[in-house]
């Protein structure tokens, strides 16, 4: 091995260590903020308030929160303004896992390692629970002093409509109606740009709120492609990885016979579309060269989870 390229092993190395101690001291972060903003389960009702808590703090990658404060260090976003955002991004996303979970959606009963809500509670309570979540994000969103009111509205709207019939719950009722149908690639991609790609958009534009037309063109751009390429690691996981590696149950969309881009596509030529997709996103970032380095490392951490 040479001295030069000795150099860009070890360069590369110490890249990746630091970004690990970054994403290590914002999943802190957004804990925290979580864990300060949910209701005790000391408070009445204590069930709902405990459920909450079991479902939303302690778990998962949080990547959303993640690709949220990297937009907002591109984009020079107040702290304040940063947190909010994405604990609000991931109070949804945990809304929409206590609900997806239950019988009368994907019905699984394992959710990031433990039981899901419904599990360890019952399902009344889960359903309150993603109510629940969902509501306090909002509020979050809209706390008095948190940015000038033009700014909050925005956000507000931002996650909103990723959220509804034109985001995450519209995605969620075409995939339940498309369950034993046969869907071509680009309305498979309809459905997951609203169902996982929409938040993850949310996110990342919500943590640019601060940014110039310039970062807004280019981070939606990259959310876009991350969001959809997001849901094709997924997919592959899903019949690549085992339940401890997900943290839920493997083989539930086949088992569920869900169309997906592994039976529409084949594996090798879905691993090769989130491979397009990720240089595509990374396409979108390269004006701002290292500026944007934590979302770029995050599209790598996206595409490593399973290949």
């Amino acid at each position: 091995m040479t001295s030069a390229v000795m150099r860009h092993t070890d360069m590369a190395e110490t890249e990746h260590q630091n970004f690990l101690a970054w994403t290590s001291i914002k999943q802190t972060q957004v804990e925290q903020v979580l864990n300060q903003l949910l209701p005790s389960e000391q408070l009445t009702p204590h069930t709902l308030h405990s459920a909450m808590r079991y479902s939303a703090l302690g778990g998962g990658k949080r990547v959303r929160a993640l690709l949220c404060y990297a937009a907002a260090e591109l984009c020079n976003t107040a702290l304040a303004t940063a947190n909010a955002a994405a604990a609000a991004v991931e109070l949804i996303h945990a809304y929409s896992l206590v609900h997806d979970d239950m019988p009368c959606m994907d019905d699984d009963d394992l959710r990031r390692g433990k039981p899901s809500c419904h599990k360890q509670y019952d399902e009344a309570t889960a359903l309150l629970v993603g109510d629940s979540l969902q509501t306090l994000a909002f509020e979050i969103l809209s706390q008095p002093g948190l940015s000038n009111s033009g700014t909050q509205i925005n956000m507000v709207n931002i996650l909103a409509k990723a959220s509804g019939t034109s985001g995450m719950a519209g995605g969620q009722a075409i995939d339940l109606s498309a369950v034993g149908k046969a869907l071509d690639q680009s309305e498979l991609e309809y459905m997951h740009r609203l169902k996982t790609g929409a938040l993850i958009k949310a996110a990342v534009l919500l943590g640019a709120i601060g940014g110039s037309d310039a970062h807004i063109a280019a981070v939606s751009q990259y959310a876009e492609r991350m969001g959809l390429a997001f849901q094709v690691v997924d997919d592959i996981l899903d019949v690549e990885a085992d339940s401890t590696t997900l943290g839920k149950t493997a083989g539930k969309d086949a088992e569920n016979n869900k169309p997906t881009y592994v039976s529409i596509l084949g594996l090798t030529a879905a691993k090769q579309h989130a491979q397009q997709l990720y240089q595509e996103a990374l396409v979108a970032l390269s004006p701002f060269g290292d500026q944007a380095k934590h979302l770029r490392l995050l599209a790598d951490f996206i595409m490593q989870r399973s290949f």
